[in-house]
């Protein structure tokens, strides 16, 4: 299917046939089965075929239990895999409850798209598919209920999560792990950060209303969309007064510097690091508030991915703001040596977003339930430990770490922090919101506690120094 990534014509009007982002889309679909996530897959594709292949297929991504469950039914015998993305594409699209296209039509275009195909195997299996995917369109009603009152595979069909997941859920948040899920199912909302040192929330969203775009305020400084946009035509984005950010992600900012101690001697600036920074979103939150409460300060922005460092100053070049760009590892003092630190710097304030299984922002990213092993958790959960490990004595005595994952999983939150608080007698927790359960704004209930509305999941631990 090398034509379809390949072939963007240059100057072309007419939007592309939709089997034409059906194969796209189940290329992509293969792709992540083999282990690639959906953003680099995305890359690939011919950019007039971009928007419409994403949503195809992260639509899909989110039904893909359900879809592979009724692929059992209809064709026992696995297909090959290029064949069988489409087909439970296709399955994932016409079973979903929200359809944007006729079944009928998806079933037309899915047989089209195999007719098409540049691969022989695939051409050849048109029959096939064309057979299994009219069988459901027949049947939907009872394949439907078969998958659903079957135990073996009616927790996958329902919600779309690996079995593994759903258990490790239940267990850990018997009390939420169904808003969770749903949540997670859900397409995740557009929501902006004001910067406020050019100007305050409530006249950006009276200039949203003015040119006639809805939306709700999400949190002291965010603004969600009724409707998403490109980011080309959110207003004000191009000028840098505001930036995308989830709710939840913009609590990184206030939390550090709002329990931030004076510094001691006036003479210096306060110091303040951003490890694992990238792509640069809190950073630049960091360097906003400082500018609108008048800070004298400076920002450290280190990854340990130079390509992503290069992304870090991209945002903060289109926002105007400026800070120390370093490519290194954060829990490797040996790289910071190489990358121009000295052995004695030490911070005010360190934000620690460590990497993590981003099991909080599936609403966002769909693939990564299926990319993702339980395993995983475990090897993270280390990687965080070191990063802890070696960042805290680059902490001054009375300063603050904020130690946060998008992560809905405890080892990765509240298990991590209390093993550290365990091990470092010198530190001390300050409040701090701990786990946030995803929330979608569209849940009338579920979540109330929670002090924004719709948002990804994520775990904030706010750490103090104390002296002795």
């Amino acid at each position: 299917m090398t034509d379809i990534y390949a072939s963007a014509v240059p100057g072309a009007t007419r939007a592309p046939e939709l089997w034409q982002q059906l194969q796209a889309a189940a290329q992509l679909l293969a792709m992540v089965r083999a282990g690639r996530s959906a953003g680099d897959a995305l890359e690939s594709v011919a950019p007039g075929l971009r928007p419409g292949v994403q949503a195809l297929a992260y639509a899909a991504l989110r039904g893909l239990g359900r879809a592979e469950a009724l692929r059992a039914l209809l064709a026992p015998r696995k297909p090959a895999p290029a064949v069988d993305a489409l087909l439970c594409l296709t399955l994932a699209l016409a079973s979903a409850e929200a359809q944007d296209y006729d079944a009928h039509t998806l079933v037309n275009q899915a047989v089209e798209a195999a007719k098409r195909h540049d691969s022989r195997a695939v051409s050849n299996s048109a029959g096939f598919l064309n057979a299994c995917l009219r069988r459901f369109l027949r049947e939907r009603v009872d394949l439907l209920a078969e998958i659903d009152e079957d135990p073996a595979t009616a927790l996958l069909a329902r919600w779309n999560h690996p079995r593994w997941w759903i258990a490790r859920l239940q267990q850990e948040a018997p009390a939420h792990w169904q808003a969770v899920l749903d949540a997670n199912n859900r397409p995740p909302p557009l929501t902006l950060r004001v910067n406020l040192a050019q100007g305050p929330v409530e006249v950006y969203l009276a200039d949203l209303q003015a040119v006639g775009l809805a939306a709700q305020r999400n949190g002291a400084q965010g603004v969600t969309l009724e409707r998403p946009l490109p980011v080309h035509r959110i207003p004000g984005f191009a000028q840098g007064r505001v930036s995308v950010q989830d709710a939840a992600a913009q609590l990184a900012a206030p939390l550090l510097l709002d329990d931030l101690p004076p510094v001691p001697t006036p003479t210096r600036p306060l110091r303040i690091l951003d490890a694992c920074a990238a792509p640069g979103g809190k950073t630049a939150h960091l360097l906003e508030l400082i500018a609108a409460r008048g800070l004298d300060a400076e920002v450290v922005a280190l990854d340990v991915d130079a390509e992503r460092c290069r992304r870090i100053d991209e945002n903060l070049r289109r926002l105007g703001l400026q800070a120390q760009v370093v490519a290194a590892d954060a829990g490797d003092p040996v790289a910071w040596r190489q990358a121009g630190l000295t052995d004695d710097l030490r911070f005010d304030a360190i934000l620690l977003d460590a990497p993590c299984t981003a099991s909080g922002i599936v609403r966002r990213h769909p693939d990564v339930r299926w990319l993702r092993r339980e395993s995983d958790i475990a090897s993270l959960a280390r990687q965080q430990a070191r990063l802890l490990a070696a960042l805290w004595p680059r902490l001054v005595v009375g300063g603050r770490l904020l130690y946060c994952t998008c992560s809905v999983f405890r080892a990765e939150g509240e298990e991590q922090v209390r093993a550290f608080l365990a091990h470092n007698k010198e530190a001390s927790s300050r409040p701090a919101p701990g786990h946030l359960w995803p929330h979608s704004a569209f849940q009338s209930e579920a979540l109330t506690d929670n002090a924004i509305r719709g948002h990804d999941g994520f775990y904030y631990a706010l750490l103090a120094k104390e002296g002795g």
